[in-house]
């Protein structure tokens, strides 16, 4: 059965084209769908049923899973059993008869403007890490990058005189985002200041931000600064790198941008996905109403 979740993946990868990410991300929802069959002492598909699945699905309610995970496992699992269907290694499809949990709607957590202010400028700029560090911030709230984007951006993604950079994003699209003035300032500090001197003497490397080893930074050393940034800065609230994203579509929002523009930046291939930001300026509207009319 594990060979055919790697040839599955390989499906992925060669017919389908997905992200790096996205394949590892079927490969962990996939990988804790066989512990469950093997610890239930099945061991082929044809013996995978309705009943099998959602006991399954079971599981992952009681061991405290939210619905926004299970709701990604029923799709992984819709889809890896149709593939197993269509390649006729079984004629069963268990997924036919399992439907779809529905989905709470969340709002996503956002800085006020004061708060990014403050965040941005926590970092001290009179060092080599503390001027990359605020050249990172700029960026992330000027153009909503998701995090795997920003450290995958490099040097020649930069369109500094005209204002823009180039990113790919998820099913690797391409788009070009307007960069501020501010944001481009701190870029030319950062490539003037900073990056040489992280890397000085060692191998050239092709990405924009690099940590103090000289290479590019990771997901988790984003995070880790990030924390103690937001730590620094006062800021008392669970503040992630998608909270600078989710606050950059929403005061786009707040200001009057046009949705379709701000799912173009965010490189959203839904507009359902964007409308969810239309959501938190709505009960922001509110919030302010009942604090500040008096006959509220």
């Amino acid at each position: 059965m594990d060979d055919t979740v790697d040839e599955y993946l390989h499906f992925l990868k060669v017919e389908r084209g997905l992200s790096k990410n996205t394949i590892q991300s079927y490969r962990r929802d996939l990988s804790q769908y066989l512990d469950f069959l093997k610890n239930s002492e099945i061991s082929a598909w044809d013996r995978v049923d309705r009943y099998v699945v959602l006991n399954f699905l079971q599981c992952l309610k009681e061991e405290g899973k939210s619905s926004a995970t299970i709701i990604r496992m029923v799709s992984a699992l819709r889809k890896f059993h149709q593939f197993l269907r269509q390649e006729r290694i079984t004629e069963n499809d268990p997924m036919q008869h399992v439907d779809t949990p529905k989905k709470g709607q969340k709002l996503p957590k956002i800085l006020s403007v004061e708060e990014v202010e403050t965040l941005i400028e926590t970092p001290d700029t009179t060092t080599i890490l503390g001027i990359r560090d605020r050249a990172i911030l700029e960026v992330m709230y000027a153009t909503g990058l998701r995090v795997s984007e920003l450290i995958s951006l490099k040097l020649s993604d930069l369109h500094l005189s005209l204002g823009l950079i180039q990113t790919i994003g998820k099913g690797d699209k391409e788009r070009i985002i307007p960069l501020g003035d501010l944001a481009i300032k701190w870029i030319e500090k950062y490539l003037n200041e900073s990056r040489s001197s992280l890397s000085y003497h060692k191998e050239p490397q092709p990405f924009l931000f690099l940590n103090h080893h000289g290479r590019g930074l990771t997901r988790q050393g984003i995070w880790k600064n990030l924390r103690q940034i937001v730590k620094d800065a006062g800021i008392d609230k669970e503040v992630t790198p998608h909270t600078l994203r989710h606050s950059f579509a929403t005061h786009l929002l707040e200001n009057g941008a046009d949705l379709r523009v701000v799912q173009e930046l965010l490189g959203h291939a839904d507009i359902s996905t964007t409308q969810i930001y239309t959501h938190i300026t709505k009960q922001r509207m509110a919030d302010v109403y009942k604090e500040y009319f008096p006959r509220a």
